[in-house]
């Protein structure tokens, strides 16, 4: 799996019609900075309203994924979203002149082979992961849905699925390896049953639909007169024995294509929680909604780990070492408070301070009661933020941090010799001018010992 972040180097286009609407729309994909994430833009609206890829836009899911913000929709995102998730591609503009994707050849690999030429590139920032800490739920029991995101430090899908069809049997797809994706679950195409095909075409869905773009399985022999029905709602002669089963001149690319395609819209609805996952994902018979629910609850578990200590591998090689730290900061003994940086990812920050006894500060702060300074342990802070601040420029040996303003400090907890504080500094907003306002948190254990919001100013150096 991808360190860093990834976009793509130049811009490409796409042109088709979509599944549901019939509409032929362009897309173009272009590259976007660090921590942009993937965004739409209806271009051709008034306002070109931008609508980010979040399951907090998500407001249908009856027959394909479907966001809407400000007054821009689109639909059937999953397939593309898909593509970017497995080609691990963290932020892209998706203009779009229409309300809905084109559906290609209704499966992820025309989006995916487009990223491709576009040319995914590395950026300068790690990966936002969020590793599930605790099994993650979802039950709809009356349609014997179960999905689960389990703790792992890797990305896992395995799925069920089970229509009670005597043609389409249960089956099962897995992928144990993201590298995989573009081999094992990009090729497979989406289906529909042959019964599906009248209610859909009265909802006014699938004007795109046709055997170009989607398995079309028919679950008990056709009739002459319904063969011509079929031919007729697909816009396309059928040349078929009226036998039950596939009716596509190309039969499945795998024998369970239509299990892996439900775990490639599963990849691509789970991408709309908007950080990459390190999860085992479980899904007896999903579908769009299901998955959007478990995204939901995923989610909610950031969002409660957020207000939580930060979270660290003590075993995880550290992004930058006390010595790479010391190439960064001007800081020297004994003023360079950060032993090692744990992550960084343009936003966010974790380093590590370890207190020892042997600590010049001890020989005068209350020797006989040794406590770590208030001020060092805004010091501490202010240094791991420095390092967030002087990486976001891509130059920092060009820049000093300054310090230039502290507000709301509050100390929780007395820091002593054998603690070791987590440091986690985030951006309050994006670096404007040089000015970089931040949020610091300092935690021993469980416990937050001082939080702080800061000021710095990046200045550059003369020659």
């Amino acid at each position: 799996m991808n360190l860093k972040q990834h976009t793509i180097a130049e811009s490409v286009s796409i042109t088709g019609k979509g599944l549901h609407t019939g509409e032929l729309v362009n897309i173009t994909l272009k590259p976007a900075a660090i921590n942009h994430g993937i965004v739409f833009q209806r271009v051709d609206l008034e306002n070109k309203p931008l609508i980010p890829a979040l399951v907090d836009y998500v407001v249908d899911t009856s027959r394909s994924t479907v966001i809407e913000k400000d007054g821009g929709r689109v639909g059937t995102i999953e397939h593309l979203m898909s593509a970017l998730a497995g080609l691990q591609i963290d932020n892209v503009l998706v203009e779009i002149d229409g309300p809905e994707l084109p559906i290609l050849d209704g499966s992820a690999l025309p989006f995916l082979e487009l990223v491709e030429a576009a040319i995914p590139t590395e950026q300068n920032a790690l990966r936002n992961y969020f590793s599930v800490p605790e099994a993650v739920h979802f039950k709809n029991e009356d349609k014997s849905i179960e999905l689960a995101a389990l703790p792992l430090d890797d990305y896992r899908l395995t799925v069920m699925v089970d229509f009670n069809s005597q043609i389409l049997h249960s089956q099962h797809a897995q992928l144990h390896e993201i590298s995989l994706f573009k081999e094992q679950i990009a090729p497979c195409r989406t289906f529909v049953f042959v019964h599906e095909l009248e209610f859909l075409a009265k909802q006014g869905l699938i004007k795109g639909g046709d055997l170009s773009n989607a398995v079309v399985i028919a679950e008990t022999d056709l009739s002459k007169g319904q063969i011509e029905e079929l031919s007729t709602l697909l816009d396309k002669k059928l040349e078929s024995d009226g036998k039950a089963g596939i009716l596509n001149d190309e039969k499945l690319k795998f024998h369970n294509e239509p299990a892996r395609h439900k775990l490639l819209d599963l990849i691509g609805d789970l991408a709309l929680i908007g950080r990459p996952l390190k999860a085992h994902i479980l899904a007896a018979r999903p579908g769009h909604a299901s998955n959007v629910e478990l995204a939901k609850l995923i989610k909610k578990q950031i969002a409660a780990k957020s207000s939580a200590a930060p979270y660290f591998d003590a075993n995880a090689e550290p992004v930058f070492n006390v010595l790479d730290i010391a190439k960064l900061l001007p800081h020297r003994y004994p003023f360079q408070l950060v032993d090692k940086i744990m992550s960084l990812d343009g936003t966010t920050v974790v380093g590590i301070k370890n207190i020892t006894m042997n600590e010049p500060q001890f020989t005068g702060h209350f020797p006989d009661n040794p406590v770590m300074p208030g001020v060092l342990q805004v010091e501490a802070i202010a240094q791991t933020g420095g390092v967030l601040v002087l990486t976001s420029t891509g130059e920092p040996e060009k820049y000093w941090p300054y310090l230039v303003g502290i507000e709301n400090c509050r100390f929780y907890k007395n820091v002593l010799p054998g603690d070791s504080l987590v440091i986690r500094c985030s951006l309050l907003a994006p670096i404007r001018m040089g000015v970089a306002k931040m949020h610091g948190e300092a935690w021993v254990g469980k416990n937050m010992v001082c939080s702080v919001d800061m000021t710095a100013r990046l200045v550059k150096k003369s020659n």
